[in-house]
This record gives structure tokens, C-alpha cells and sequence, in this order.
């Protein structure tokens, strides 16, 4: 008999879930209403923690962004942007509210995890860390997703947190090496992760791999994982990531062991994402040439992003007095630098262009970094074309659903 998705299950102790994680899309690309259906649908859907101080302002009134831009006002025309501090109170607040907020709305017998990226660094790396680790357990949060780094600290970070051992934690790793490394550092605080997200190098956004990731391939680092933590005896589920596109595709990692599978590209057409309508109407439309990974992040990892993104070429000045979110311990970042050179430049031009770097902070708040999955030109092929030319967006249930319980590589169009 074609087995389904349905047919497995993903397991936390006595708790069983649909095997689907719906992966964590910063900046409030994965909303929380999306993670909510997830959850009401008995699987796992991630809320993001990418700069949560903006999303707070839009979602719920605060006025974060506006305090730090009026403290640090003064410095706007400075490149040094060493003295820019966040206030861990407004951070822990922000985190505290989103995480809070949404699991209050929670339904179902899913769960509800949040992504946390080492990347956003913030000037202040481990504080800032700390505070939103802490806040986001103490706000209830089923689990954390550590992403976008090694995390070698991260467990330490969080030992002394009374649901250290309560809450699901994990990693993403894009290599066996990677989780061993994770393994090795976090060995004194005696606990495992609950779960590894395995990402290829077909997923979306930044990737665990360099400019070579074609040579990679994501079954490879599966079974990698899996021979290790057999040798090693470690009962620690495996979920891959990154280019399951149909329930078929989920459904040949879970023959083979795998736990469960993390998706997200369909998700970005769902009527739930953050992406405004006009900009999931770009990933609809956009062919397998219109999309790239190129180096315009200023984090240092490749990114996966549709070739016609704003971001790439805008020469905006650095925004680090309102958001400044990449900013290193040193309060450097790449694009502030790619910037300079590009005024001094062209001393005389009113409006520059900057190719190399990205001023990912402002674009991402502002939806105009079109990040993406691989497989998303495929995306017009899950939906149906209206009379005006546009695409129907779907429900997040649809697309779910769709993952759950399709056979035969098909995908069931919305009525």
C-alpha cells in the first residue's frame, strides 16, 4: 500500500504529532497565525524571533523602534556604530508579548516552537542571546529551534532556566560535522537536543553551506547523521529540511527514518504568511532562473533569494539607530562598510547603489528581501491561475493537508 504522511508519526515522549514542522521565516514571514494552524492541525509551526522589537511595534502598538531611534539619533551620520546599544528590558518585553500572545491563541494538539537565530548578534551577542532564550520559555513557548549558527553556548545560556528540561529544543545543523561540534560543547549541561533539523542546500534564506552548495546534497547528510547517532547510541530524531516540495518527498525521508520533515517554501502563498499579496505574487510568478544564492548578506552566509529582490543594488543608509540587529560585538557589520566605500565612491551622486552587500535589517522589516526556497518557481504549479492573471493564494490548512495525506508526487490544487 503508497503510504502517506499520516501513516507516521512524529514522537516527544507519550506526545505524538503529525510529522510536519513548518520551518521558522523571519521577519514575521512565519506568523504567529500560521504557526497557529500548525499547531490546531496536530503538527509543528514556528513563530520567528528575527527582530521581534519591530514586529512587536506593528503587532501590538509598542513603540520600541521609535525610543532607540530617538536615543541613538545623533549618531545617524556616524559610521562607528559601537555605542549602539538594545535594552535587554524592551527586548525581553517584545519577546515576552509574541510568545505570550500566541500561545494564549493556541488550539489543537500541535505545538508551538520559536526559531532563534546566533546570527542577529546585536551588539551585544550574548546578552541579547539570553534574554530572548530566557523570555521565550518563560513566556511558555512549547519549544526553541536554535538557528542561523553553531550555538556552542546556547544550552549554558539557558541551563539555569526552571524549563530548561521541560521545553523541546533543537538545532539546525547543515552537516554531521556541525552537530558534533554542538554535541561536544554542550555535553556538560547534560542534556541532548530534543531534535535535529537537518537543512540541504535547497532550502531558503541563508544557507549552512558556501558558494559551493550545489555540490551538497540533502539524503547524503541525512544518512550521515543517522549512521553517526546509531554508532553513538543516541536516540535524537533526525527532521531534513530544505527542497520537500510534495508529501511524496516527506514521505521517502520518513521511510527512512526520518522523524519528521520541516517545509516551508509552500507556506510563503499561504493567505496566513506575512509576505504582503503583491510580493507572494513575485514568488508565484518567478522562474526557475529568476532565483539565486548570492553574498549580499552581510552575516557571511549565502542566501537564497529571488533575483529581482529591492534589496540587491539599493543603496539605503544603514538603519542600526532604529534596528541594527546584525551588528557584531564590535558594532561592525558589512553593509555599514559596502556603504561607506560606495559614498566615498561617488561623492556626488544623491542616490548609490550597493551590490555586494544588503542592508538586511530595514529590507527584511520592510518585506523587500524576497528570500526563497529552491523549488519555489514550482510554486504556480500548487495553485490556480485567476482571470487577471494573479495566482489564488491557499489556506496554510490546504497546503498542510495537501503534505499529510497526497500520494504519487501529486499536489491537489484549491477549488
Amino acid at each position: 500500500m503508497t503510504k502517506k504522511v499520516d501513516d507516521f508519526r512524529l514522537k516527544f515522549g507519550k506526545q505524538e504529532l503529525v510529522p510536519i514542522m513548518i520551518g521558522g521565516m523571519g521577519v514575521d514571514i512565519s506568523t504567529a497565525e500560521l504557526a497557529l494552524e500548525a499547531a490546531r492541525l496536530g503538527g509543528v509551526g514556528h513563530v520567528s524571533d528575527a527582530m521581534l522589537p519591530t514586529v512587536s511595534d506593528r503587532r501590538y502598538d509598542t513603540g520600541f523602534v521609535k525610543e532607540k531611534l530617538k536615543q541613538y539619533k545623533y549618531n545617524i551620520d556616524n559610521s562607528d556604530k559601537t555605542q549602539i546599544k538594545f535594552d535587554l528590558g524592551q527586548l525581553a518585553e517584545s519577546t515576552r508579548l509574541h510568545v505570550s500572545k500566541t500561545m494564549e491563541r493556541k488550539r489543537g494538539s500541535g505545538m508551538i516552537f520559536i526559531n532563534i537565530m546566533e546570527k542577529l548578534t546585536m551588539n551585544g551577542p550574548r546578552e541579547t542571546l539570553r534574554v530572548r532564550l530566557h523570555e521565550a520559555l518563560s513566556a511558555g513557548i512549547d519549544g526553541i529551534t536554535l538557528a542561523a549558527g553553531l550555538h556552542l553556548g546556547s544550552f549554558a545560556l539557558m541551563e539555569d532556566h526552571p524549563r530548561f528540561r521541560d521545553a523541546r529544543l533543537g538545532i539546525i545543523v547543515s552537516s554531521l560535522r556541525a552537530l558534533q561540534l554542538f554535541l561536544r560543547k554542550n555535553v556538560k549541561t547534560g542534556r541532548l537536543p530534543d531534535y535535529v533539523v537537518v537543512e540541504g542546500p535547497l532550502a531558503g534564506g541563508h544557507l549552512g553551506f558556501g558558494m559551493d552548495w550545489a555540490q551538497y546534497d540533502l539524503r547524503t547528510i541525512v544518512n550521515e547523521i543517522h549512521d553517526f547517532l546509531r554508532a553513538e547510541k543516541l536516540d535524537v530524531p533526525v527532521i531534513p529540511a530544505g527542497g520537500i516540495f510534495t508529501g511524496s518527498d516527506a514521505v521517502a525521508f520518513l521511510q527512512e527514518g526520518a522523524a519528521a520533515v520541516q517545509v516551508a517554501t509552500r507556506f510563503t502563498v499561504a493567505k496566513e504568511c506575512g509576505l504582503p499579496p503583491d510580493v507572494q505574487q513575485e514568488y508565484f510568478r518567478a522562474g526557475e532562473n529568476d532565483i539565486e544564492v548570492n553574498g549580499t548578506s552581510p552575516t557571511g552566509y549565502p542566501m537564497r533569494m529571488l533575483k529581482n529582490s529591492p534589496s540587491i543594488g539599493s543603496g539605503i543608509r544603514p538603519g542600526c539607530e532604529s534596528y541594527g540587529y546584525l551588528l557584531d560585538a564590535n558594532g561592525r557589520c558589512d553593509y555599514i562598510e559596502a556603504y561607506n566605500r560606495e559614498v566615498a565612491a561617488h561623492p556626488d551622486e544623491k542616490k548609490i547603489a550597493v551590490f555586494d552587500k544588503t542592508c538586511l535589517c530595514t529590507h527584511m522589516r520592510n518585506f523587500k528581501c524576497w528570500t526563497c526556497g529552491h523549488y519555489t518557481y514550482r510554486l504556480k504549479d500548487t495553485s490556480r491561475k485567476l482571470g487577471d492573471g494573479s495566482y489564488a493564494l491557499l489556506s496554510a490548512e490546504h497546503i498542510f493537508r495537501d503534505y499529510q495525506f497526497s500520494t504519487g508526487n501529486k499536489i491537489a490544487l484549491p477549488d
